[in-house]
């Protein structure tokens, strides 16, 4: 029994517990003087006071509301006293249902812009690396995100909360596009894959919100190399604010000639792109940051009788401020504007030419408040300009429209451990004069800091594809989906455990019909997404395994009945282990997904054995190899009307890296704005 003071004339005793275990070394005292003692492992406390009269007596322990007792001393022996556990604060609460983190997001830390590098085949593309996780589908013919059932259309990217038209680069059909940021460009990654708050429109399925870095604090210079992509990249410091830049160039040449493949090219893949990026803070709590990016694809091929070529440009800027306003609110404000043109000569018959020029403008605002421990809300408005242009042979068109959102969403902690997230969005698109009301709801149950269980409803909008509106002589209304989601999630120090079943409804989609379109499209998507992660079976080894189950069917575009859609394979599975030793990271992974459903019939299942080595040969240079597709696989993504299989360029790719820094201690730093 722990005792403090052996010459008291009263004596202060009692037991301190949270009402089912005793608290040990919680600390016990009077207010006022220096009598007091820490409680003992059954939760026990025992020491003296000369004070006489009516005293306060404080208890206190980590995790545990402070308990304060006032009375007169000679009540204080033998107390019961019961701790309370410390209610979180609602700007503390972490809520990750449906959502993966990568990098130093707003909140926690799981992987940085080096993981998603070096995960698997990714070879660097943010894109690829997000294709491991469940809910997502492979589609080998395009590399494009595909979430629960949804086409990729569904899925949109956010860069500092402002929308991208076009996140993907450009390339000839049945070959795999890749996302067009680099992964080192961002310090947080969040991938929602539905069950989004209102802040977040446009998006049927999922939602890819990217932050690029702060402000740099030291200069940075750095290059990298490979058999496809070259790359410089820097960074100049100054006192309050950072410029930096990126540039890359990708080309195909070189390896065609050492690698054979399928396609009959005529002029190599290449894509020139450059970034460069300003940020300032003004103070410590206001910053402003800009991004500007531009790409120039090119590509030839020959195709039966004809010689395909196409060219994209795609420019991509925004400008954002945050700021604290005083009084506890804060105010973001942003504007993004997206230009894509496409230019494709024998694009179906000799002689052809396809021009599609596509522009968005994205303006808005939004102001923050956390009223209390309790309660934080945040109200928005947002702009979509939208204006695009199509000619190709007699078909041309002119579309212009904008869509006007705003949004409520409040945070509420109901309870210790129960969390409830509501919000409204409301949008209004310009050519119907219909306005759109979305609720949506999360309820979260958080007891401790290794489980949450969360329940989700809410219902999302998104415009169908230009084309479609142009030839609906712009009468399509907004497609919608209903999502229903259930998550469960236990997380240790080496294990994270990660359940969701799902279900969507889709409603509005376009149905062709008699030469038009209108919004008779229906479908549902169900499903089941697993992640487990764990360092723990053997030292230095992770092991990931990541399975989605999906039961889709849809009745849109040209179908002619409800059926399941060709993208949509029913399971997807992937195992990966990575293992560390010294300054050598070894990376294996098999990745497998069931048959697809096309008219001409079912395809063989998809099976890819990938692995990849990172070799750390000193602090400022890494050297990265991988090879997919091992065992040489030669996987069937589909058929074509002619009943001929759709296959990818090549079986395998080899892909081995250089990544060097000039000026700071990190070679993965060598993009990093």
């Amino acid at each position: 029994m722990a005792t403090c003071h052996l010459t008291a004339q009263t004596r202060i005793s009692g037991i301190v517990s949270d009402g089912r275990e005793p608290l040990a070394c919680a600390n016990v005292f009077i207010i006022g003087t220096i009598d007091g003692c820490l409680t003992d492992s059954l939760g026990r406390f025992d020491f003296t006071t000369t004070r006489q009269g009516e005293l306060t007596i404080k208890v206190t322990f980590i995790g545990f509301e402070n308990y304060l007792l006032t009375t007169d001393v000679s009540k204080m022996n033998d107390l019961k006293i019961i701790m309370h556990e410390q209610a979180t604060s609602i700007n503390e609460v972490v809520v990750t249902a449906s959502t993966f983190n990568f990098g130093k997001s707003d909140n926690f830390k799981t992987m940085d812009a080096l993981d998603v590098v070096m995960s698997g085949n990714s070879c660097g593309d943010v894109v690829a690396a997000l294709q491991t996780l469940p809910g997502t589908q492979k589609v080998g013919e395009d590399g494009k995100l595909y979430v629960r059932g949804g086409e990729s259309e569904e899925c949109q990217t956010f860069v500092n909360g402002m929308h991208v038209l076009v996140p993907y680069s450009t390339n000839v059909q049945n070959s795999a596009v890749r996302g067009r940021f680099s992964p080192f460009l961002f310090k947080g990654i969040n991938f929602s894959l539905g069950g989004y708050s209102g802040e977040y429109g446009q998006a049927l399925s999922s939602v890819l919100p990217m932050e690029t870095t702060d402000m740099a604090t030291s200069d940075k210079m750095g290059i990298s190399a490979s058999l496809v992509d070259w790359n410089i990249g820097g960074t100049k410091a100054f006192q309050n604010s950072s410029l930096g830049f990126n540039v890359d160039y990708t080309s195909m040449g070189l390896y065609d000639k050492l690698f054979t493949q399928r396609m009959d090219f005529t002029r190599p893949y290449r894509k020139l792109s450059g970034e460069a990026q300003y940020k300032k803070e003004f103070s410590q709590n206001s910053i402003l940051k800009s991004y500007v990016g531009y790409d120039l694809t090119s590509v030839g091929q020959h195709i039966d009788n004809r010689s395909l070529s196409l060219k994209e440009h795609n420019f991509y800027a925004n400008v954002t401020y945050k700021t604290n306003i005083g009084r506890g609110y804060s105010l973001f404000t942003g504007i993004a504007n997206s230009t894509v043109l496409n230019d494709i000569d024998d694009a179906q018959i000799v002689g052809d030419h396809y021009h599609n020029r596509r522009n968005e403008i994205h303006l808005k605002a939004e102001l923050r408040k956390v009223f209390s421990p309790v309660l934080k809300m945040s109200a928005g408005i947002e702009d979509y300009i939208r204006n695009s242009s199509k000619r190709y042979e007699a078909n041309e068109y002119n579309l212009d429209y904008n869509l006007m959102a705003a949004h409520i969403d409040a945070q509420v902690r109901l309870m210790p451990r129960l969390f409830l997230n509501l919000s409204t969005r409301t949008e209004h698109v310009s050519y119907i004069d219909k306005l759109q009301l979305m609720p949506r709801a999360t309820l979260s149950y958080i007891p401790n800091k290794h489980f949450q269980l969360s329940a989700m409803y809410g219902r999302y909008s998104q415009t169908a594809q230009d084309d479609y509106i142009a030839i609906s002589q712009k009468q399509l209304e907004q497609c919608t989906a209903n999502h229903c989601i259930v998550s469960m999630q236990y997380q240790t120090e080496n294990t994270v455990l990660r359940i969701e079943p799902y279900y969507k409804k889709y409603k509005n989609l376009p149905l062709y019909n008699t030469n038009t379109y209108t919004a008779d499209g229906y479908g549902s998507s169900k499903g089941l997404d697993v992640f487990l992660e764990n360092n723990s079976l053997i030292k230095r080894l992770t092991t990931i395994l990541s399975y989605s189950f999906n039961d889709s069917e849809r009745y849109y575009l040209d179908y002619t009945r409800l059926c399941t859609p060709d993208y949509a394979s029913r399971h997807n599975l992937r195992v990966s282990l990575k293992y560390n030793f010294g300054k050598v990271i070894l990376g294996l992974s098999d990745s497998y997904a069931s048959g697809r459903e096309f008219p001409m019939g079912k395809t063989p299942h998809y099976n890819s054995v990938d692995a990849n080595v990172t070799f750390l040969v000193s602090p400022k240079v890494i050297v990265y190899t991988s090879l997919n597709n091992i065992l040489g696989r030669t996987n069937i993504h589909g058929y074509d009307t002619q009943g001929k299989s759709v296959l990818s360029s090549r079986d395998r790719f080899f892909y081995i890296g250089i990544f060097v820094s000039l000026k700071n201690n990190k070679a993965y730093d060598i993009s990093n704005f």
